[in-house]
């Protein structure tokens, strides 16, 4: 199924309850998925787009291009989706537990309406909501300085963690980018053929 839709920002208008916001942008039908925390940490609150006017962005978007994963042009957002857990820029500091709990229902619902292939989730509390939502593994059996680059299995997407890249040193940054090449180079789609029990002779294929 295609999301059919032209619109980068927000496809799905979602409407977080707070005045100020970053929005989901990018590909609705993208293949990755790139989940970071909030826009306090990862940027976007001047241009609305999440890993943008940050370190931790410039850092990230450069690795995505050197990794294969988004063009070289300035907007870059063919095959890919970017989206906050938290997706309301902060009045008052970090949000807090009950904050996140609370934007959650926004962002499930617009991860499963993307239903990318592979899931990228930035930092720590990202990649910790990742693994313990999507995934069967215990994200306190995976601490993210071991899982950091690695590709790893979930209940129909493959995730590729990553620290955030406003700290990575220069060998985190060639491993992360030595990864996403090795997943562009791979068969990474999560789809299962369901036509053999159909009458019809055309592939109907799933997640």
């Amino acid at each position: 199924m295609q999301n059919v839709t032209d619109r980068t920002s927000n496809p799905f208008d979602m409407r977080p309850p707070c005045d100020a916001s970053v929005p989901g942008y990018g590909d609705a039908n993208a293949d990755f998925h790139v989940v970071g925390d909030h826009p306090g940490v990862h940027g976007g609150a001047d241009t609305s787009v999440p890993f943008t006017d940050s370190l931790a962005g410039d850092r990230l978007r450069a690795a995505l291009r050197a990794g294969g994963v988004i063009g070289d042009d300035e907007d870059a957002s063919e095959n890919i989706f970017f989206s906050y857990l938290h997706a309301c820029v902060p009045s008052d500091g970090e949000p807090t537990d009950d904050d996140y709990r609370e934007l959650e229902p926004f962002f499930d619902a617009e991860l499963r309406a993307i239903t990318a292939h592979v899931l990228l989730p930035v930092g720590e509390r990202a990649t910790r909501h990742v693994l313990e939502t999507y995934t069967a593994i215990d994200p306190d059996d995976a601490a993210l300085s071991e899982v950091h680059a690695t590709e790893l299995h979930g209940s129909g997407w493959l995730v590729v963690p990553c620290l955030d890249p406003a700290g990575w040193s220069d060998d985190q940054e060639a491993g992360y980018v030595s990864a996403l090449q090795t997943v562009v180079s791979q068969d990474y789609q999560r789809e299962a053929d369901l036509g053999r029990f159909l009458v019809a002779p055309e592939p109907y294929t799933v997640r």
